[in-house]
């Protein structure tokens, strides 16, 4: 079978991980009581990590859904409140997986096309372009020459997903790895969940995919992949093979001016994306993107995208706004609207306060740089958002999850990039534009 085993094999499992997990928290509680604090704090230390490398492992064998969530608990660590070490140790799960056999691939593309790949393609390159947590990826030629690349979901990972989704779950909650109210975490996964579901129905990503190439065809600063429909179905993509290379290979050789452009590119385009066309591309991996020698970046990979409702994302822009122009009341009654603090202590809306305080930094800056030795915003959000995680009534909102998991992940690449840019300005124009649909004054 394409995945490691079937629905009960995966099951049996995890069951397995899942207990094994939680019992060993659960003697950790019971030998602390006998140590000293630090003591104590480190032997748990040493068990998050532990724990966290046997659930990579074991996610990285089964590939499917749960090693999906594996990495979407990785992109989304700093929502979930995982350990920094467990954060490290789940980051393993973003690289390739183990490839499956081309026999496999081959039987599946041919079953699903309906003909021989002979008769289908000029030609199939058996060694696959790449292989991740869900499928995998293969080069080839049209009759007519065209070069495309062709996403061949693995078999067998649709049965799996709630069965995966309720043992990490376990997983993570057991011995208390992330400290969040029941009815929070269960939107969290829920949400985790239903992109996950949105994610292995090809004909959902081709319409995204058709959708962000009317939004983005003619633009000059991005591409977007052309659909082959006849090559496709809900189990196999054919587009066009995109330009470009990794970032990687993009930084080495690229000028500082080409870096920035690509940079710019992608702020400008997360903006956009969620406040005017609340349509976010939400799969911010590195792999995801392309970049050509100009700068010119090519996205590929739509089956992760959040659509916002045009109410919801103009009270997340108001609280952005606010925090923007320093106006403290009107972020915090930003965030009650959003679903983002339901309470009324003050030290808790003290550290919400600072935290968009310190997050809006940068764009108050004017021309800012991303990833110079100035830009210490993370290391200046980590210690606020530990103690902010000591109050139940500062929520992450479902709607949340894949907003801040996108800008987080483009963070990490601008980092990377070391961009410069008037993120302020951006931010304003986008934010008000989403504000006066909401309020019947632009479309």
């Amino acid at each position: 079978m394409g995945q490691k085993g079937g629905r009960f094999s995966r099951l049996a499992r995890l069951t397995s991980l899942t207990s094994r997990v939680s019992g060993s928290y659960l003697g950790e509680k019971v030998k602390s009581v006998f140590r000293d604090r630090d003591a104590a704090k480190e032997s748990m230390d040493k068990l998050h990590v532990g724990n966290a490398e046997a659930v990579a492992d074991a996610l990285s064998l089964m590939k499917g859904a749960a090693m999906k969530l594996g990495q979407s608990m990785a992109l989304a660590a700093g929502t979930l409140d995982l350990p920094p070490e467990v954060q490290r140790v789940l980051s393993k799960l973003n690289k390739d997986a183990e490839p499956i056999p081309f026999a496999e691939i081959k039987a599946t593309v041919e079953r699903e096309i309906e003909g021989p790949l002979s008769q289908k393609f000029k030609d199939f390159d058996e060694v696959p372009l790449g292989t991740a947590s869900l499928a995998q990826a293969h080069v080839a030629h049209l009759l007519d020459g065209t070069e495309v690349v062709v996403k061949v979901l693995h078999d067998g990972i649709d049965v799996s997903v709630e069965t995966d989704v309720m043992a990490l779950k376990a997983i993570l909650i057991g011995g208390r790895v992330i400290r969040r109210p029941k009815a929070e975490l269960d939107e969290i996964f829920q949400e985790i969940q239903d992109r996950l579901i949105e994610e292995l129905d090809y004909y959902q990503e081709a319409v995204n995919i058709q959708a962000f190439g009317e939004l983005y065809g003619d633009d000059p600063r991005i591409r977007i992949p052309k659909l082959y429909p006849e090559y496709c179905t809900d189990r196999v993509l054919t587009m066009d093979r995109l330009p470009g290379v990794h970032i990687d290979e993009f930084i080495e050789n690229a000028t500082p001016e080409a870096r920035n452009r690509a940079g710019v590119t992608l702020g400008e385009m997360y903006y956009e994306m969620a406040f005017t066309h609340r349509m976010l591309h939400a799969d911010p991996h590195p792999g995801n993107y392309l970049f050509e020698e100009d700068g010119r970046v090519g996205v590929i990979d739509f089956g992760c995208v959040k659509r916002f409702d045009e109410f919801w994302i103009a009270n997340y822009a108001r609280a952005a706004l606010a925090a923007l122009d320093g106006d403290r009341d009107k972020m915090l009654q930003a965030c009650r609207d959003i679903g983002g603090w339901t309470g009324n202590d003050e030290k808790a809306a003290d550290l919400l306060w600072q935290f968009s305080n310190t997050l809006s930094a940068p764009y108050r800056a004017g021309m800012y740089t991303i990833g110079s030795h100035h830009d210490s915003t993370m290391e200046k959000l980590t210690p606020i958002i530990k103690e902010i995680m000591l109050y139940p009534e500062v929520r992450a909102p479902k709607h949340m999850i894949m907003l801040h998991r996108s800008l987080g992940g483009l963070y990490s690449i601008a980092r990377k990039l070391k961009v410069t840019g008037d993120w302020g300005a951006i931010l304003r124009k986008h934010t008000t534009h989403a504000i006066a649909v909401a309020e019947g004054n632009a479309s």
